[in-house]
């Protein structure tokens, strides 16, 4: 199984996700989220897989969301919209945002990786 995990370094969740990974031996790759965000095309199949609404997908506590008053404009925006802001701009996302063949989680919590990751 390969696993990406877009994350930020300056993001404590991120740096306790990537800690329990290298505790548990689990191999990934690490992508810097705000330099290389996931495009449309892949966060759309990203929210696909996971099984939860886009609007999960936002880092509702980020200073960009609340600068961009995205509280009030994401419930009348389209899908495809949501898809796109996303994939413009890599703080909007929640993190860390972990991707494998086993699925995608948003976030850490150590009881979802060690689920979907321990061996």
């Amino acid at each position: 199984m390969s696993l990406v995990v877009y994350e930020y370094e300056k993001c404590s969740t991120c740096r306790n996700a990537i800690k329990w990974l290298d505790s548990h031996k689990v191999s990934y790759k690490k992508v810097p989220i705000v330099d290389e965000p996931p495009t449309f095309e892949q966060l759309k199949d990203f929210v696909a897989r996971s099984g939860l609404p886009i609007t999960k997908f936002f880092n509702t506590s980020g200073v960009v969301y609340r600068e961009m008053k995205l509280g009030d404009k994401l419930p009348v925006m389209s899908d495809n919209e949501k898809l796109k802001l996303l994939a413009s701009e890599g703080k909007l996302i929640k993190r860390p945002l972990a991707v494998s063949s086993a699925g995608v989680l948003l976030g850490f919590r150590e009881e979802d990786y060690k689920k979907a990751f321990a061996k």
